[in-house]
């Protein structure tokens, strides 16, 4: 039994704070993204290592029931707060009390819940580990009510998004965001960030003590994401077979920069039957006009016939969209990790991504697929000019997807629950750290 099993074994219970977006939930719209998939993939990871996952989320709509089992040591607790409906992200920071008091009710007051409605065998919490600033604040809270030691994901940064896109930023009061963040890193016991970038960004921009950072890159489902047949995959997609095809997989919004996608497509002069497939759903507060502003822009750049706009697709069948691409290109302004990028390479795809955060350490340039400096005027033509790379030598690209296969296999999601339960493991043993 390895030294990180037995840590998961010896803090057996995780109170895990998912407060404005639920693993449960469809990826890729709304709230919904990457995070969602990291909740519900590490919590079922750190099950399977032994330590019980008990996922706390807000109860979104009237027919949830109080909690799912999604596996033998992972349930999701649907807690109420506020009206069970979706509610606007302007909002939700007024529900954050009521969501912690409810949380706290079914941890039991000493801490040691058997969660009336949601089993369990009455195992002591050993941490709570939030996720995103909303969770924290949560955590933060809870941290000292029940004396337990505080873990925090913020999955991104308000002052990291805030230089990259202004428009994605907090709709919350200017600052506000900003200072929960740096309340809460100061009085967490462990920071979690998915590469060197963003503990980079958690030292420089929120003066957090590089001693409590513990990098944890997320991992990604290899039964699923895999290379395949092109062919075959376009075919079960209805997607032409003969034509160069890009893809774009993500939420839609500014942050995102699928209109970077655009305009490189409509820059790649030498493919001039070049299909961009955009696979995602509005999300935010400019979710919807960007997403209409997408589709003007195609019209202008005389690409509409040229773009397929796809809904969100179920996680586990986004490998089909990924396989059939001859190149995926991830444009973000900012990306704390990039699992787009990810599972892409993992289906033996290049990537082209922005020279962002977490893309710079999962695209090997050159090699896997290349970067770009998204801060250019230029961008749109030097992402062009990428893609024509991949697409003018298929040796190239062949020995590219290839790469990014090999490459990808060094994330698992029980590597990164190894790492996890080792962090625990320490906490166990340390004094929790005052809020200063």
């Amino acid at each position: 039994m390895s030294s990180a099993h037995l840590a998961c074994l010896l803090v057996q219970r995780l109170a895990v704070l998912s407060f404005h977006t639920s693993p449960l939930a469809q990826p890729g719209a709304g709230d919904g993204g990457g995070m969602n998939v990291y909740v519900r993939e590490l919590s079922s990871a750190l099950a399977r290592s032994g330590a019980e996952c008990d996922v706390f989320t807000r109860a979104s709509a009237p027919d949830l029931p109080a909690t799912v089992l999604v596996e033998p040591g992972f349930r999701v607790h649907h807690v109420p707060a506020g009206p069970p409906a979706p509610v606007p992200k302007w909002r939700l920071l007024d529900l954050v009390g009521e969501f912690t008091d409810g949380v706290l009710a079914m941890m039991g007051a000493d801490g040691a819940a058997g969660l009336g409605r949601g089993g369990g065998d009455g195992h002591p919490f050993g941490a709570v580990h939030a996720n995103y600033w909303l969770s924290g604040i949560a955590g933060h809270r809870i941290k000292h009510e029940l004396d337990l030691p505080l873990v925090s994901t913020f999955h991104t940064l308000e002052r990291v998004k805030a230089e990259a896109s202004p428009l994605d930023g907090s709709v919350c009061e200017p600052g506000k965001r900003a200072e929960a963040e740096a309340e809460v890193i100061r009085c967490s016991d462990a920071l979690l960030a998915s590469c060197s970038v963003e503990a980079d960004q958690l030292v420089d921009l929120y003066a957090a003590d590089p001693a409590r950072i513990t990098v944890v890159a997320p991992g990604v489902d290899h039964a699923f994401f895999g290379p395949g047949h092109r062919p075959q995959a376009r075919r079960a997609l209805g997607l032409p077979e003969r034509v160069p095809i890009l893809v774009f997989v993500g939420r839609i919004q500014p942050l995102k920069g699928a209109d970077v996608a655009l305009r490189a497509l409509a820059e790649l002069r030498r493919h001039p039957d070049a299909l961009l497939v955009v696979v995602g759903g509005p999300s935010g507060p400019m979710g919807e006009p960007h997403l209409d502003y997408l589709h003007l822009l195609a019209k202008e750049l005389d690409v509409a016939d040229r773009v397929r706009f796809v809904e969100p697709q179920p996680h586990e069948l986004l490998s089909s969209y990924y396989r059939a691409a001859d190149v995926c290109i991830v444009p973000s302004r900012s990306e704390s990790f990039g699992l787009v990028a990810l599972e892409a390479a993992a289906c033996g795809t290049p990537v082209v991504a922005a020279a962002v955060g977490g893309l710079t350490t999962l695209v090997d340039d050159g090699r896997t697929g290349y970067l770009v400096d998204s801060t250019s005027q230029r961008a749109p033509a030097a992402f062009a000019d990428a893609v024509a790379r991949v697409l003018d030598d298929p040796l190239l690209a062949g020995q590219m997807g290839a790469d990014a296969v090999s490459r990808a296999r060094r994330y698992t999601w029980a590597r990164a629950a190894s790492v996890l339960c080792a962090t625990y493991g320490r906490l166990d043993a340390q004094r929790l750290v005052e809020c200063r």
